[in-house]
């Protein structure tokens, strides 16, 4: 039996066929481990969710989604790093809502993805930030998702993108600009986005 690739898997789990992702996981799942790994190094330390749970709870979501016509890899990457984003910013919302008040200072684009109790409003406010960007600039949005929360090269973002490596470079310019301003009329003190 030849091995079908994980491109071809994705194309095959789009169309419904059965069995597509089960042989899909031990193909990406690695790949999946290191990016919930991105996410998790920058979690407080004894965080109760670890890589392996936000992996499993990633691939709980994306079984849930029927029907997506599955591009190739960075798609599935792609799709797999704002499932994970959006696992953390409903984690951070939970915090938000037993925490009932109090407010975290606010810190720049890389420090925003650490969800621990005292930057749980800066995750939902950089959420919030890139949902206007979204509204705005959809593409732009995509690239930071794809960059800074999938980890996707230049390269990899322009591939899942389907656009030049040079519109990604002058997106993502453009995206931590607009990101910089946009929390920066929150707290006028930050004014750096890395």
């Amino acid at each position: 039996m030849n091995r079908r690739s994980p491109t071809e898997l994705l194309v095959a789990w789009g169309r419904g066929e059965p069995h597509a992702f089960e042989q899909l996981v031990p193909l990406v799942h690695e790949e999946l481990r290191r990016l919930a790994r991105q996410y998790m190094v920058r979690e407080r330390p004894g965080h109760t969710l670890q890589a392996t749970a936000l992996v499993n709870e990633a691939y709980m979501r994306l079984i849930d989604l029927k029907r997506i016509r599955w591009q190739d890899r960075a798609h599935f990457f792609a799709m797999s790093a704002r499932v994970m984003r959006r696992i953390l910013v409903d984690l951070a919302r939970t915090r938000r809502s037993e925490k009932r008040g109090g407010r975290a200072p606010r810190v720049s684009l890389d420090e925003a993805l650490v969800v621990s109790k005292e930057s749980t409003q800066d995750l939902l406010t950089l959420d919030d930030a890139l949902q206007a960007l979204a509204a705005v600039h959809p593409r732009k949005s995509q690239v930071v998702e794809l960059r800074f929360f999938g980890g996707l090269s230049l390269e990899e973002t322009a591939e899942a993108l389907q656009v030049s490596v040079d519109t990604v470079k002058r997106d993502w310019r453009y995206a931590k600009l607009w990101l910089l301003k946009e929390l920066s009329s929150l707290e006028p003190s930050r004014k750096t986005l890395d």
